[in-house]
């Protein structure tokens, strides 16, 4: 190896003379003071070159040590610390006084991996007010402070660091960077370690720190101006700098510090060398004395990362895990397919039958937050709703049935049949899910805005909804029926028509929902169910002699409908006569307009035309007799405004159809039916053990009657239905 080149600590020679040749302008100078004079203005000045080193010219910490006259910081250990500083204080700042001297160091330096590991983290050239490794860490800390004082302005340290881990905790740019640290390992400015060549060629040269080649660095801090440049080694200093920052050091340094450097590992380990090194407070070009051929190379060879034991070691390492978690891939495909076929030898021939709309149980449960009554937003006649949120953020209705007849699981398939329907004025059903015998679980799309009888009824005056959201509400239910009953493969008698089953979305658009009575049969095929099932105040007088729902049953449900929700009254009220029968009667008198709901016409903005049009509409939908009401088609286009039908209708609907209500006819026939009995009130419709009609909630359920009528005792007319009592 070259001869070392080492100049010791000395006062150079043109600034003595300088001095000496201010005092002697002045002639009274007495020769004494003279000399005191010059040994003080030494103290300040100092300047040092190693070109190689030895134990008697810095003061080595933790894992730092001299091989070969290299000044090694860290060797191949885990989470270690190294640090060398010159083995004497420096004066750094001006006693009692905020000026920084100036100061001009350059090194070689070289990041040396090793064959078995990969490299990692860095080193930091630093000026520190004390010796030793106390109060420092390894790894992404440098060994320069620890997580505790990192940050602190009482450290009083100024580095440049060459840092080859992108830490975020530092807010570090990338992992090959150079930046300027006060106090803090979060650098004041850094940019990629590299430097701009004076040939033509002026592009930004990037360098490798950890690379294991020989890179030398000027470092010069004059006028608060701190100046960084690097290059490889044997390169004459690039004229552009790589950092140029402008930099207040008073507050930083005290009067004196140790100048040197800090380095550490982690779990990434390479060794930091320093190889040689210069210092001045005076002499900025103390830096072409050092050497930079004869050097050692500490580049390894490009294939022996891939020859090395840590890459055979690591390799094997992941060819293992991989194959472990291809079997646990495995072992869980197999597990689950067996867990879905003994799920399909557990289920039912119904079950299977409709398994595409069924829904995880946990999914569901998640959702509704564990079936929580925090999220229940209604109670049914068989179970409650509840509010959930899936996954994906989208809003669910949960309603769970608890149920152990045999006649759930044909109403269940049916409503699995149904989710196939899709009109944007129908609520949809997700799916469904079965967790237990009798336990139920069906999923609809959340309507935001809650059901329509509670923004008809039960809402004060700002919630209420206006004469035309009413009329557009009208519009979008009479879409959903039409679709149920002309529109899809089969013909969907729905059998439940009311305002509660009419759900709001956001936009108050009207969806009709709650399919738990509807029935489906082929086109041109009539229904042949014999069970009554409905709600008190809606379900057609056919219905109740027959027990039979068909299309015009709906009609029936719809007139009534329409006509709440212009009332504002419920089909029964106590106290009250029947809705219809009032509106008839009002009719007669003339009076239509007086059945408006007493808050639309206080406000006054309807059109009376319109009003009546829509409100005979209702009454000729909610006529007794099945033949004289009017299709769902016809109702459509009534609401709609038309004048004009396609050849395929078999009826005119032009005024006509709404004139009929004012037809002699039309009024005798029925009075006849008014002529049964008195008004009712509710005692009269309270449950009794003479009924053959039990009651679940607000729906009604009972055996057909025949055409027989041997045991009618009375009939009641309940407004739009008839309630028989039997001996």
């Amino acid at each position: 190896m070259r001869p070392p080149l080492f100049i010791q600590s000395h006062v150079l020679l043109h600034t003595q003379l300088k001095v000496i040749s201010l005092l002697l302008l002045h002639k009274h100078t007495h020769p004494f003071l003279l000399l005191i004079l010059l040994l003080f203005n030494s103290t300040y000045a100092i300047d040092f070159v190693f070109n190689g080193f030895n134990s008697s010219e810095v003061l080595l910490f933790g894992n730092a040590t001299i091989d070969s006259r290299i000044l090694t910081l860290t060797h191949q250990q885990r989470f270690s610390v190294g640090r060398a500083l010159y083995n004497e204080k420096i004066p750094t700042k001006e006693p009692n006084s905020s000026y920084v001297y100036p100061f001009s160091t350059s090194f070689i330096f070289a990041m040396a991996p090793y064959e078995d590991t990969l490299p990692g983290h860095g080193f930091v050239f630093i000026f520190t007010p004390v010796t030793g490794i106390h109060g420092t860490s390894s790894a992404q800390h440098l060994g320069l402070f620890n997580f505790t004082n990192n940050g602190n302005s009482s450290n009083h340290v100024f580095g440049v660091e060459f840092d080859v881990f992108k830490n975020q905790e530092f807010d570090d740019i990338n992992a090959n960077h150079v930046g300027i640290d006060i106090n803090s390992l979060n650098s004041n400015v850094s940019i990629d370690a590299g430097y701009w060549p004076d040939d033509d060629d002026k592009s930004f040269k990037q360098l490798t720190l950890n690379n294991g080649e020989n890179y030398q660095v000027w470092i010069d801090y004059e006028d608060s101006m701190i100046n960084v440049t690097m290059a490889p080694v044997g390169m004459k200093r690039p004229s552009r700098l790589l950092l140029n920052v402008s930099l207040n050091l008073s507050q930083v340094f005290e009067d004196e510090m140790y100048v040197g450097f800090t380095s550490a590992t982690g779990q990434l380990v390479e060794s930091h060398k320093i190889l040689s090194w210069s210092f001045s407070n005076n002499n900025f070009s103390l830096s072409d004395k050092l050497s930079t051929t004869g050097l050692p190379s500490f580049v390894l060879p490009k294939d022996s990362i891939f020859k090395s034991k840590g890459f055979v070691a690591g390799l094997s390492v992941g060819v293992f895990v991989v194959i472990c978690l291809l079997l646990l891939l495995a072992l869980f495909l197999i597990q689950r397919k067996r867990g879905r076929e003994k799920m399909k030898l557990e289920m039912e021939d119904w079950e299977l039958e409709y398994w595409p709309h069924r829904m995880a149980y946990e999914e569901i449960e998640a959702a509704t937050k564990g079936f929580s009554e925090k999220n229940v937003i209604g109670v049914g006649g068989n179970g409650k709703v509840y509010r959930g949120v899936l996954q994906g953020g989208v809003e669910i209705a949960v309603k769970r049935i608890s149920h152990e007849n045999d006649g759930l699981r044909e109403f269940l398939a049916e409503v699995s049949s149904l989710g196939r329907l899709k009109q944007r004025n129908l609520v949809g059903l997700r799916g469904w899910c079965k967790k237990d015998v009798g336990n139920f679980l069906l999923v609809y799309d959340y309507m935001e805005n809650g059901s329509l009888d509670k923004m008809v009824f039960d809402c004060d005056e700002s919630k209420m909804l206006s004469y035309e959201d009413r009329i557009r509400i009208i519009k979008d239910v009479a879409f959903a029926v039409l679709y149920l009953h002309e529109g899809w493969e089969a013909k969907v008698v729905h059998r439940d028509i009311k305002a509660s089953n009419v759900l709001l979305d956001k936009d108050m658009n009207g969806r009709l929902g709650d399919f738990g009575l509807a029935r489906m049969h082929s086109h041109g095929q009539a229904a042949s169910t014999t069970k009554l099932v409905g709600t008190v105040g809606y379900m057609a007088p056919e219905v109740i002699k027959t027990g039979r729902a068909s299309t015009q049953t709906d009609v029936y449900m719809f007139g009534i409908l329409i006509l709440e929700v212009l009332c504002g009254r419920r089909p029964l009220e106590e106290g009250k006569p029947p809705l219809v029968e009032w509106i008839w009667q009002l009719m007669v008198q003339g009076q239509l307009a007086c059945a408006l709901d007493e808050r639309l016409r206080a406000k006054g903005e309807f059109n009376v035309q319109e009003m009546e049009r829509v409100m005979h509409l209702g009454l000729l939908c909610a006529y007794p007799e099945p033949k004289t009401r009017p299709t769902m088609r016809q109702v459509v286009n009534v609401l709609e405004g038309k004048n004009e039908v396609d050849e395929s209708e078999i009826e005119n609907i032009d005024s006509y159809l709404l004139q009929q209500l004012k037809s002699r006819d039309i009024l005798s026939e029925y009075s006849q039916y008014f002529s049964y009995a008195s008004h009712p009130t509710f005692l009269d419709i309270r449950p009794s053990s003479s009924m053959s009609l039990t009651w679940s909630g607000s729906v009604v359920e009972g055996v057909g009657f025949g055409a027989t009528g041997d045991r009618l005792k009375r009939m009641y007319h309940l407004g739009n239905s008839f309630i028989i009592l039997l001996d």
